[in-house]
């Protein structure tokens, strides 16, 4: 278990990562209350919030961005199995500091996330979605990074603002798009089903009758709400997987191809080389 916790004008900024061999109950709260997003990386690990005689549970993480207020009587519980690490990125400042964020940083949450700013209860639960690939990319590229010192400190302070930026930007986006909520758990679902299924994807009409939305609603809607139509969504993160696994020499580079999917290696290599901008023989 690694926590890094790094303060950037008003925020804090905690970047937490576990792995196991054996299940492991991982517990954490805030001192005082807060509002915060968390994104999580590709461990998919569980996370269940208490909070007085309530509880919320989160089973499919990766991916996520998750906005909320919570006081200090909350516990965020994460359930670490050897198959579901811990990637976390958490962005938070303390209630009281919004007025103090610059460059209007505090006017954003007020208006975007009023909710939050003004809660009912000890935890309230903002907007949540699935990170597009922009986000993505910088939570990878925050547990990948190998810098110290300022230059760790630069390089946290502009990915964070980044990400911020895209989590914004991307809900700006959703209050004013016509997904309705149900239909934006469909698609949730729809990614889900997707993360579970890497190497023996559901055809587009499959997938359309199990989430039950009709395929044109299916495709439409996926790429407006993600960003990336259906299937470009799946071979990024046959790729993304299979380059962890590579990379943490959990499998060969022929194993980490059949285990996403691909039966070519030479188009599973070419794919990984357009997205990745170099073959996956050549990771270190």
């Amino acid at each position: 278990m690694t926590r890094d916790y790094i303060d950037i004008n008003d925020f804090t900024v905690l970047v937490e990562e576990a792995t196991t061999n054996t299940m492991v109950v991982d517990t954490c709260s805030f001192d005082e209350p807060v509002v915060a997003v968390a994104f999580y990386g590709s461990g998919n690990v569980d996370l269940k919030v208490n909070y007085g005689s309530q509880s919320r549970t989160f089973n499919h993480t990766k991916g996520l961005a998750l906005s909320f207020y919570a006081d200090s009587s909350v516990e965020f519980e994460h359930t670490v199995v050897p198959e579901k690490p811990l990637r976390c990125i958490l962005i938070a400042t303390a209630l009281r500091n919004l007025n103090n964020l610059p460059n209007q940083e505090g006017e954003i949450f007020s208006s975007l996330l009023s909710e939050l700013v003004n809660p009912s209860d000890h935890y309230v639960e903002g907007p949540r979605f699935f990170m597009t690939p922009e986000m993505d990319q910088i939570v990878d590229s925050v547990f990948n990074m190998k810098y110290h010192g300022k230059t760790k400190m630069m390089f946290f302070r502009s990915q964070m603002t980044a990400l911020l930026s895209h989590f914004f930007g991307q809900l700006a986006t959703m209050q004013t798009e016509k997904i309705n909520l149900k239909e934006q758990d469909k698609l949730y679902r729809a990614k889900e089903i997707l993360i579970d299924n890497l190497d023996n994807p559901p055809s587009l009409s499959e997938l359309s009758r199990q989430i039950g939305l009709n395929s044109y609603s299916l495709k439409k809607d996926f790429k407006e709400l993600f960003g990336v139509p259906v299937f470009k969504y799946l071979q990024n993160e046959r790729l993304k997987t299979a380059h962890e696994l590579i990379r943490n020499q959990e499998a060969t580079v022929q194993e980490a191809a059949w285990h996403v999917g691909y039966d070519s290696l030479s188009s599973f290599s070419n794919a990984f080389e357009k997205k990745f901008g170099y073959r996956p023989s050549q990771i270190k």
